[in-house]
């Protein structure tokens, strides 16, 4: 059995969608739009097989997750794998140097792993890791 996909909602699609598409290397389809429930939406292809659904609709509330300290329970970040340490190194930088926040790392953590955790545009909490 394979994870299919992870979903995301967000009010800023495009923002999003660009996001991933420059950032982690991400293919977007054709945009969903269903007007009569105002809602829109991308699949967003990676080159290892795994697609992230971001999404967009009125009345949904806004993410909190937006401090080291502010978690809540359930899905709380996805992870993205790179092959080498260097390869974390230059995420990171390239997203630091680019606005978003470093929450940890890059570090070396005690299950085999180098990686650092940022935050997306929409305050969706990232990983990126290679393992030691």
């Amino acid at each position: 059995m394979t994870l299919e996909h992870a979903a995301i909602w967000t009010n800023d699609l495009e923002k999003l969608k660009d996001f991933y598409c420059h950032y982690f290397g991400g293919v977007a389809n054709n945009k969903y739009t269903n007007s009569q429930k105002q809602f829109s939406s991308y699949f967003i292809q990676f080159s290892g097989g795994a697609r992230l659904e971001i999404m967009s609709m009125e009345g949904i509330p806004a993410n909190e997750n937006d401090t080291v300290t502010k978690q809540h329970l359930g899905l709380i970040h996805l992870a993205f794998g790179v092959d080498t340490m260097a390869e974390v190194d230059a995420k990171a930088q390239e997203l630091q140097k680019a606005g978003f926040p470093i929450l940890s790392g890059p570090r070396k953590t005690g299950d085999g792993y180098y990686e650092f955790e940022t935050l997306d545009p929409g305050n969706n909490r990232l990983e990126v890791t290679a393992r030691l």
